[in-house]
């Protein structure tokens, strides 16, 4: 056989095993991606009062970068009561999280869409619910909505729902009982400076909006206080960060980030 011949054949048989090996690669690639495709978890953000799911966003950017299915579900929050938007607004995110292939269901909510999604379990079920992470829930209502919710400017802001947030009679949190899932509460202890009038109202520790104790929820896994206000708690890095351990372990990552700053 000339070397010719040998050179052509070597070339041959390496070229093949690139191939192969290149095949091989991609079948095992494509596999596996289907895998998590089929595997991913969904994830339903509910916004709270007076804001819309734009103010998810850097949540919802940071989940979908950690290969959860994400539905940043928007809703008209000022318009008409918690019930009715709990019964609207999440049946339409159930639905677009199944057409997507999403088997088991999360959520993450801020401040009232904690409300709505604890109405919403107490009148149906959801199927491969996983876990919760509330962020900066009133679980026991607001006494700041108990100062502002006569007041005309408040109630055309806030509308119906807003009504239902204080700590009185009218009020839904204090009406639904604990919980039976898997939820992790994340609430501030350090208000902004526009909301020092509300805060000096509010027993205890607080993010200007909730007190520490309000976020509280029978029933919950775990619970963590963070050096953040109310209205962008959904934004800080570290709250992301363990809101995504909470998500895959269902708890919160290392002990020591529960302590609140001295």
């Amino acid at each position: 056989m000339s070397l010719h011949s040998i050179a052509s054949q070597a070339l041959f048989l390496f070229l093949f095993s690139i191939i192969t090996a290149c095949s091989a690669t991609a079948q095992q690639e494509n596999s596996r991606n289907a895998g998590v495709d089929m595997a991913r978890d969904c994830v339903i953000l509910l916004h709270g009062l007076g804001r819309t799911s734009a103010s998810m966003r850097s949540m919802a950017d940071a989940l979908g970068r950690e290969n959860f299915l994400v539905v940043n579900q928007d809703y008209p929050s000022r318009e008409l009561n918690i019930e009715v938007l709990a019964l609207d607004s999440i049946p339409k995110a159930l639905t677009q999280c199944r057409q997507r292939g999403g088997r088991r269901i999360h959520f993450v909510t801020h401040s009232m869409g904690g409300i709505l999604l604890r109405y919403y379990l107490s009148v149906r079920e959801i199927s491969g619910l996983g876990h919760t992470v509330m962020l900066s829930p009133p679980n026991h209502g607001s006494e700041v909505v108990d100062l502002l919710k006569d007041n005309v400017l408040y109630e055309w802001m806030n509308g119906p729902a807003g009504q239902q947030l204080g700590t009185d009679a009218d009020s839904l949190p204090l009406r639904l009982d604990g919980v039976d899932y898997s939820v992790g509460v994340i609430i501030g202890n350090q208000p902004a400076f526009y909301d020092g009038y509300f805060s000096d109202l509010i027993p205890g520790p607080d993010d200007g909006k909730v007190s520490v104790e309000s976020a509280k929820l029978p029933g919950m896994k775990d619970f963590l206080v963070v050096p953040c206000d109310h209205t962008f708690i959904m934004d800080d890095a570290e709250v992301i960060r363990q809101t995504i351990h909470f998500l895959k372990f269902g708890r919160f990552a290392e002990a020591e980030a529960r302590r609140p700053p001295e």
